[in-house]
């Protein structure tokens, strides 16, 4: 079976939240799409181990942000590669509250959802929301996973629904062009080798973090 032809089912980029009591949470997420128009009610898969899940269930409510193209690649770093549990995803980053739901500033538009009901599958819930709450607020163009992955060179999370297997190698295997992995988002460069004072452009991570790949 050829998975690459599920990546030419169309994909946007957005980061979904909620609040557990004063603790703001959120995701980044590409599986949502409009199920109705009226009432409008929008589908979003968040994998079980996310804590922004388990907050969805507990709160029944939550937030869509659109990211744009122009989008700073650190937010796809902190809310795609790095756990709510643990970090605060919302310092240094601008955003207001809408019927309590934190909502990211700087992006094409927002809705707010309260959930409706719920599809569980092996490792994600596909929550139904209806939007109680959506404004559009940015002419830019909003952020594909085609654009994601081409012109960011970003990779999904291992979360993510479409989240695909890159194999590891030694660095003394011969290979006509040389990609280098970010092991904590994914990101990968491709070079002979990395810049010495190299960083990665989605997480920060540094030069001697990354590993040198191959796709399978």
């Amino acid at each position: 079976m050829d998975k690459k032809v599920l990546r030419n089912l169309s994909y946007g980029v957005y980061v979904v939240t909620s609040k557990d009591k004063d603790k703001k949470v959120g995701c980044v997420a590409n599986s949502i799409m409009q199920v109705t128009s009226n009432p409008s009610v929008l589908a979003v898969s968040i994998n079980h181990d996310n804590y922004t899940n388990k907050v969805i269930k507990e709160t029944s409510k939550f937030g869509v942000s659109i990211l744009k193209e122009t989008t700073d690649a650190k937010i796809i770093g902190t809310f795609g590669f790095k756990s709510s549990r643990d970090t605060d995803k919302f310092n240094n980053i601008k955003f207001k509250e809408i019927s309590e739901i934190p909502i990211l500033e700087d992006t094409c538009g927002y809705m707010v959802c309260k959930v409706i009901d719920t599809i569980e599958t092996e490792t994600h819930t596909i929550f139904l929301g209806e939007v109680i709450e959506a404004d559009d607020y940015s002419n830019e163009n909003a952020m594909t996973y085609k654009y994601y992955h081409e012109y960011l060179k970003g990779s999904s999370p291992k979360n993510a629904p479409t989240y695909e297997e890159v194999s590891v190698i030694s660095s003394n295997k011969n290979i006509k062009t040389k990609k280098w992995k970010c092991p904590l988002c994914g990101y990968v460069y491709e070079g002979e080798k990395l810049p010495d004072d190299f960083v990665c452009p989605i997480c920060g991570a540094g030069k001697e973090n990354f590993e040198l790949i191959i796709e399978e």
